[in-house]
């Protein structure tokens, strides 16, 4: 257990501190603390080098961060050995400057103002301007999150390692002469060893030819056994022989024959045969719906995800905690200086008042062309990018090193911000609701609005399926979902598993969502566009308001399996078509999306209907990639359509709305 953790500054001002006991938090207010008397013996005569120091029954280790003048020490009891030290100076070190640096790189230049004879007296005087309480808010309670993660682990380091000592003591038996008090072998293990026995014998016997005589050598031991394992030696054991027999395995069948409905109900193990459906498993809730990432209703009652926000560091305090812990030997490198970045550093040269001209360009468009490709943009969009920034620069007169760097960086923000740009409305619900409330003559029955959900193999579209109808729910919709994969193994049970969830999770103060959700489905082997079809009639037939077809996964160079799904759009007419792709896929996000929209339109009026392409996209994985969006950017550029909805996690909520803002801002960060 620690006894004191401070936070100060080289000029002696203070900026936290934590004791942990009465006793300690009195010892730090005296002049013998343990802190006070490392500045006076270690640190100001420089005494300090290995780190370390001990004073009455005192550790006191301690780091530096020396660009912010920053000195973090740690106090304990020596006799307590605390392994996780180093970890926690290191975690705090780097959490602390990730955290406030803004507030330390300003505090830290406040005190240089003032002159260097007045050095100390004056940061008395500025620190007491200042608001440390406020300045680092939620830093307590980081700090103990921390902490108490450390102590966690080195808790179990320590019984990883008792448990190796005690095991060799355990079975080291002491000598003694007297036999009352030397070790007796249990029941247990002396019939084990005769079930061995009994076993190893049954065995020879079946390998003498499987007819061991009555008064051959072995039988006694044999019939000493339970009979399982031993062979008849006469005619009054058969009856026990036929008896195994009986409990023999039955045969599989292996399909020549059409499976019968007895046969498909004792393959479904989708429900619990054991429990009826009045007392079907309970579903932990919580673990369906994260309540910190749920959307915000707006005035008019509409429920609508967040936004995707990419902080300046890109990582929250629980991220930042998560990764110091995995890391906590790492000594991190300090951020780069100034408010340029590297991105800035790749215009340097470009200084002085003078016209640009595509020979000064062609070095710095190189280097804006591998930054965006380590952003995961696609090479064949990143050249075009650059290609056109730099026709924008050409012949710009600039005056300065920042304003070049402005020029260029606002070049480069126009650029992607015109792509990603949306050319069609991104707003789903008012599609929706459009459609419902358009007149219709009386004679015409209403049909329900349809959302085709393809791409290829694994990319989560089931899943992000679920999360969109969860959306739907929430806005007063009801849901039909249609089972259009009928090839892949488990799809519709998976999509039964998410329509029982979803039933469950309640919407404008219900308990539960019945009604509001439903499975449409008609098993495996069977057409997805007749199945998508029908569905869309009964959602006509039973005032459904939205259709989500889900599509089976197939690779875009897949002629066969394109034209069905080309057949399927063509067929159904829907009113979205939605792709799926992964946010890690990079130039493969070109390829995909170029075959299955040429397919989709090729396919589709080849067939006499309509020519339809890829209506928008839905990134999955989302969370994976950090400050690396540039598939994003890849997708938008091929198509020309927007991305509706980013998946950012395995709940319902975790459903994202992107701003172009945002991503122009992680794909220009360094």
């Amino acid at each position: 257990m620690l006894d004191h953790c401070s936070i100060s500054h080289k000029g002696g001002v203070v900026l936290w501190s934590r004791s942990f006991t009465p006793a300690a938090s009195h010892t730090a207010a005296s002049s013998s603390s343990p802190v006070n008397s490392l500045v006076r013996e270690a640190l100001i005569e420089g005494r300090g080098s290995d780190g370390k120091y001990e004073k009455d029954g005192y550790a006191v280790k301690w780091t530096f961060v020396n660009d912010l003048e920053l000195i973090f020490v740690v106090a304990y009891q020596r006799i307590l050995q605390l392994t996780y030290v180093e970890d926690l100076l290191n975690a705090l070190k780097t959490l602390f400057v990730k955290l406030f640096q803004p507030f330390l790189t300003t505090f830290v230049a406040s005190l240089h103002v003032t002159s260097t004879a007045k050095l100390s007296s004056s940061a008395t005087e500025t620190s007491a301007s200042w608001d440390f309480a406020k300045a680092f808010d939620g830093w307590d309670a980081v700090f103990d999150k921390l902490l108490r993660g450390l102590e966690d682990k080195a808790a179990q380091e320590r019984r990883t390692r008792s448990g190796h000592v005690i095991r060799p003591a355990v079975e080291v038996t002491p000598a003694a002469e007297d036999i009352d008090t030397l070790p007796t072998q249990s029941d247990d293990n002396v019939l084990d060893e005769e079930r061995i026995a009994r076993n190893v014998q049954a065995l020879k016997n079946r390998l003498r030819g499987r007819g061991a005589q009555p008064g051959r050598r072995g039988r006694g031991r044999a019939e000493a056994g339970n009979g399982r394992d031993s062979l008849p030696g006469s005619d009054s054991e058969t009856p026990t022989k036929s008896k195994r027999k009986a409990k023999a395995k039955t045969q599989r069948k292996w399909g020549d024959e059409a499976p019968t409905e007895s046969d498909m109900a004792s393959l479904d193990f989708s429900y619990d045969s054991s429990t009826s459906d009045t007392h079907a498993p309970r579903v932990d809730l919580s673990a369906l719906v994260d309540s910190g990432s749920l959307g915000t209703r707006t005035q008019d009652g509409l429920y609508e995800v967040r936004d995707w926000e990419f902080g300046s560091s890109g990582k929250s305090a629980d991220d930042v905690i998560a990764e110091v812990l995995k890391k906590s030997g790492q000594e991190d490198k300090p951020a780069p200086s100034g408010s340029l970045g590297a991105l800035g550093s790749i215009f340097a040269r470009l200084t002085g008042s003078k016209v640009l001209t595509e020979q000064d360009l062609k070095p710095v468009l190189e280097a804006m062309k591998q930054h965006l490709m380590k952003k995961n943009v696609a090479k064949e969009i990143s050249e075009k990018i650059c290609e056109d920034v730099g026709q924008s620069l050409v012949g710009k007169k600039v005056g300065g090193f920042q304003t070049t760097t402005s020029a260029v960086r606002q070049a480069l923000a126009n650029s992607i911000t015109r792509i990603l740009t949306p050319k069609t409305s991104t707003d789903l619900l008012l599609s929706i609701r459009t459609k419902l409330s358009t007149p219709l003559p009386t004679s015409q029955q209403r049909q329900p609005y349809s959302i085709t959900f393809v791409g290829v193999n694994g990319v989560g579209k089931s899943t992000n399926l679920s999360k969109v109808c969860f959306w739907l729910i929430q806005n007063g919709f009801r849901v039909l979902i249609a089972a259009c994969d009928t090839f892949r193994s488990g799809a519709v049970e998976q999509l039964r598993v998410h329509v029982r969830n979803l039933s469950m999770l309640g919407v404008d103060g219900a308990t539960d969502s019945k009604g509001r959700v439903e499975l449409y489905e008609r098993g495996y082997g069977k057409d997805a566009a007749g199945i998508a079809k029908e569905a869309i009639n009964y959602a006509r037939d039973n005032d459904f308001d939205v259709v989500l077809i889900d599509t089976a996964g197939r690779m875009q160079d897949n002629e066969p399996l394109m034209r069905a799904l080309a057949k399927l759009v063509a067929t159904n007419s829907p009113d979205k078509i939605i792709f799926v792709g992964e946010a890690l896929v990079g130039n493969e996000a070109v390829d995909q999306l170029t075959k299955f929209d040429r397919a989709l339109r090729d396919f589709s009026a080849a067939s006499g209907a309509q020519e339809r392409g890829i209506d928008g996209m839905l990134v999955t994985k989302w969370d994976t990639v950090d400050d690396k969006v540039g598939a994003a950017l890849s997708m938008t550029y091929v198509t020309g359509q927007p991305i509706i909805f980013v998946g950012c996690g395995q709940t319902y909520t975790d459903l994202r709305q992107l701003r172009v803002a945002n991503v122009v801002q992680a794909i220009l960060s360094d």
